[in-house]
């Protein structure tokens, strides 16, 4: 399956639990994911490639996501 990474400014559990409810319904409880420990903040998305539908999800959230 494709992915896609974004570097992005969700930094810590707190702004993952922010937009989680934002990424679960727009691609799934199990296809995305937030590396806080990359200095980057990547986000991997799943099985989606659309990138201005990621970007809008985040937005949505409250985030940024720039493609790596």
């Amino acid at each position: 399956m494709e992915t896609i990474k974004f570097k992005t400014d969700i930094k810590c559990s707190g702004c993952i639990a922010k937009a989680t409810p934002y990424l679960n319904e727009a691609f799934g409880e199990d296809n995305w994911e937030v590396d806080t420990t990359n200095p980057s903040k990547v986000l991997t998305i799943i099985g989606e490639t659309d990138e201005s539908r990621i970007k809008a999800v985040v937005a949505k959230a409250g985030y940024k996501a720039e493609k790596l």
